[in-house]
């Protein structure tokens, strides 16, 4: 996905809603704070999202723009409406978020997880695409060690996962710097 489909998928979601904001919350969100993100952190031709003030609606935009509509034939890439719950998140990651606001947005604004946020939601959901993603992100200087460390702690996990959040994290590190 490009910035300019996400921007499209932001303005879409915004309409279908009436929502002047929406939380962009999977992987996708990367290209708020990195609207030219390495090619391998693009693969994906989703972005999981929900309107902020109406999260009610995230089932209305999945059917109209998500995954096998018209709108996802047209144009190859698509929403998945998703809930505040489908990450697992630091706390305060509210206050982190990156906004998109431009002529493209057409007075919607995308609000995108800052990447150390969305890096703890990929470590702790550890599929292989997560495990790929996070090694993509430190490879390319886009993530600090401390920093991913530090919102580990502050994000709610059972001992057994915050554990395994930590050996990813390190692991990564490990790989890329030696």
């Amino acid at each position: 996905m490009k910035r300019s489909e996400l921007e499209h998928l932001i303005r879409a979601a915004g309409s279908i809603a009436n929502d002047a904001e929406i939380v962009v919350i999977g992987s996708q969100s990367i290209l708020g704070q990195f609207p030219n993100a390495p090619a391998a952190l693009l693969v994906s031709a989703e972005a999981d999202l929900f309107p902020k003030n109406h999260p009610q609606l995230s089932d209305l935009i999945d059917c109209s723009i998500g995954e096998g509509s018209p709108f996802h034939e047209l144009y190859g890439y698509y929403a998945q409406g998703v809930d505040e719950s489908t990450a697992t998140l630091p706390s305060g990651w509210r206050k982190r978020l990156v906004k998109i606001s431009n002529p493209n947005t057409v007075g919607v604004t995308g609000l995108c997880l800052e990447v150390h946020d969305l890096a703890i939601s990929k470590y702790v959901a550890g599929r292989d695409k997560d495990r790929e993603f996070t090694r993509e992100l430190v490879k390319h200087g886009m993530v600090q060690r401390d920093t991913l460390l530090s919102r580990e702690r502050e994000t709610e996990l059972s001992p057994q996962v915050r554990k395994l959040v930590k050996a990813r994290i390190e692991r990564d590190f490990k790989e890329h710097t030696g």
